[in-house]
């Protein structure tokens, strides 16, 4: 692993332990009207502990790395990120064995999705931290697989995309997690795990154009929120049945 490598997922985590600091009172807020009001304190908790982790790992490789900041956030976050967050970072963590490359950021992105999902049982539209991550990688993965863009343009598309979904958490009814027993009094209430997922996306879209360039970086109104096929559309109108 190149000393690069290392500096750039140390200063990632960097960025985003600060801007759990900076957002803890507002995701608490937001988890205080339709949640248990520890988000904020959860992720900023988890985060400096990942900061103070990794910064000890002087010749560690990108993948135990990644899969020491999953590690971390299991044993310090409480409640369902812990595990979602956690558990996501280390499975995909195996995605970087052999470097970060525009491949392997991809194949990294969609490892984490997947594990979300089967973790949480959670599809879009239920009001989760899906609702952001589904846009934000299929929005990454298009814009490096077919549009053959650089890797920090494709993130800036994907945290345009990923911004988009948690507005869509606002005005949609939970059916998962405890947002869900609220009813429709959850409806009008930004999800607090979807609103995290995007802080931590921009901050590894900042540490990437650090690192390589902004690639002509220019927010995109017309990059996908979903893939093509409206499969978010699909699994809304499943969740819709169900609920």
């Amino acid at each position: 692993m190149g000393t690069t490598e290392r500096e750039a997922i140390r200063d990632a985590v960097e960025r985003i332990a600060d801007r759990m600091a900076d957002e803890k009172e507002y995701l608490t807020d937001l988890d205080s009207a339709i949640g248990d009001a520890d988000h904020g304190a959860n992720m900023n908790r988890g985060f400096q502990a990942v900061r103070e982790k990794i910064a000890e790992m002087d010749d560690a490789s990108p993948d135990e790395l990644v899969k020491t900041v999953g590690i971390t956030l299991v044993s310090e976050v409480g409640g369902a990120a812990g595990p979602l967050y956690g558990g996501s970072f280390m499975t995909a963590s195996a995605k970087l064995e052999d470097g970060i490359t525009a491949d392997s950021s991809v194949a990294f992105a969609e490892a984490f999705l997947n594990k979300v999902k089967d973790r949480g049982g959670a599809s879009v539209g239920a009001k989760t931290m899906v609702d952001a991550i589904t846009p934000a990688v299929h929005t990454y993965k298009k814009s490096i697989e077919e549009d053959d863009l650089e890797p920090a343009e494709a993130l800036s598309k994907a945290v345009d995309a990923c911004e988009r979904g948690v507005n869509f958490t606002t005005p949609i009814r939970a059916s998962k997690g405890r947002a869900s027993y609220l009813g429709w009094r959850s409806v009008g209430h930004q999800d607090p795990g979807a609103t995290s997922t995007l802080f931590i996306l921009e901050a590894i879209r900042d540490t990437a154009v650090e690192y390589l360039g902004d690639g002509n970086l220019e927010a995109d109104a017309t990059s996908p929120t979903v893939p093509d096929g409206n499969e978010a559309g699909e699994e809304r109108d499943e969740t819709q049945e169900e609920s």
